[in-house]
């Protein structure tokens, strides 16, 4: 069977964003004139695409806009219940399980997080069906909220494409890294993909990165363990025979004076990995804050980089109904195309 590919193509308008969900059951309602839901008790049956979930996750996109803390109080409390029987936060859901919903308050407005409609016309759709949808991240942007960002790619998703009743990350990418990223539109297809990420290995990821220094590399094969910093207090990597396995491919693309254009498939999807990979050989990702080298990064800034050069350029996988194989391939953004035609 033939491989079907599809690219985003460079200098054409990006088309803006464009499941089986469960029903729910309104036991009693004393809200107010405005339909404000403080009174108002609802009885949730877990559809198709809740079968497998956990309850926190399920009750956390459910009630948008209501503190984790409270969500988890509520469950402990037994005001949450699935069949009438108090439950734990790590049950998870069978389709057809009654989930009794209490009324929660939601965050005050002036908290909610308010996501630019904008936001999506600058994340182009590289594909998408009923299953699917693959998009390219812009670098800057982080796949998901947290850690004091107020929403991520997700969030805006979410927020802005109400016609979607199920959307979820099947894989991540780190803020500063652009391209390729899928998103799963049922929970059949997200476990069918994050399962071709994990243990089948049959999803295929390929990035382009500007390393310092002259690297002739063919297939070269890098596997150093990757493990947490432990002295660190921000998220950083290091590489060590006490680490989760992690393993790269790189390959020479083009060699400059300046630096060598890479090109990385990832074996497996550890943090920060191919960056990692990439510094512990001695030839650090331009523009890396963490991992990188300052006079390089320096000399790439005075070029127009300022951004990290890491770039998740194809993904490959099959696809979670049909079969059939399929491959994506996002074009390199227009800031490091111009970088590297000032390279000699």
């Amino acid at each position: 069977m033939s491989k079907q590919t599809f690219r985003r193509p460079l200098l054409v308008a990006a088309r803006g964003f464009f499941g089986n969900e469960g029903s729910t059951l309104v036991v009693n309602n004393h809200g107010d004139q405005n339909g404000h839901a403080r009174g108002l008790v609802k009885i949730r049956i877990a559809g198709s695409n809740e079968h497998g979930q956990r309850v926190d996750n399920f009750l956390i996109r459910y009630l948008k806009g209501v503190p984790k803390s409270r969500i988890y109080k509520a469950v402990r409390s037994g005001e949450v219940r699935v069949n009438g029987s108090r439950v734990k936060v790590s049950r998870k859901l069978v389709e057809g399980d009654k989930v009794r919903i209490p009324p929660l308050r939601m965050s005050q407005d002036k908290d909610r997080v308010v996501i630019p409609p904008k936001l999506l016309e600058s994340i182009p759709v590289i594909f998408e069906d009923e299953h699917l949808m693959v998009v390219d991240k812009p670098s800057g942007l982080a796949v998901h909220g947290g850690s004091g960002l107020p929403y991520g790619l997700i969030e805006a998703v979410r927020q802005l494409r109400p016609d979607l009743s199920f959307i979820e990350l099947a894989h991540r990418l780190d803020r500063e890294t652009s391209g390729c990223l899928m998103l799963a539109k049922s929970r059949k297809a997200l476990l069918a993909i994050q399962s071709q990420f994990s243990a089948d290995r049959l999803a295929e990821k390929t990035y382009l990165a500007l390393v310092e220094g002259d690297w002739d590399a063919t297939d070269l094969r890098i596997d150093f363990p990757l493990s947490r910093m432990t002295d660190s207090n921000i998220k950083k990597i290091e590489a060590g025979a006490n680490g989760q396995r992690a393993e790269s491919v790189v390959s020479t693309v083009t060699r400059y004076a300046e630096g060598t254009l890479v090109r990385l498939e990832l074996k497996t999807g550890r943090m920060h990995q191919a960056r990692v990979h990439c510094a512990t050989a001695g030839h650090p990702v331009a523009g890396d804050r963490f991992y990188g080298n300052r006079g390089f990064n320096r000399a790439m800034k005075k070029l127009g980089l300022g951004r990290l050069f890491l770039h998740a350029w194809t993904l490959a996988i099959v696809h979670p109904d049909t079969g059939s194989p399929l491959s994506f391939e996002a074009p390199l953004p227009e800031q490091l195309n111009s970088v590297l035609e000032k390279l000699h």
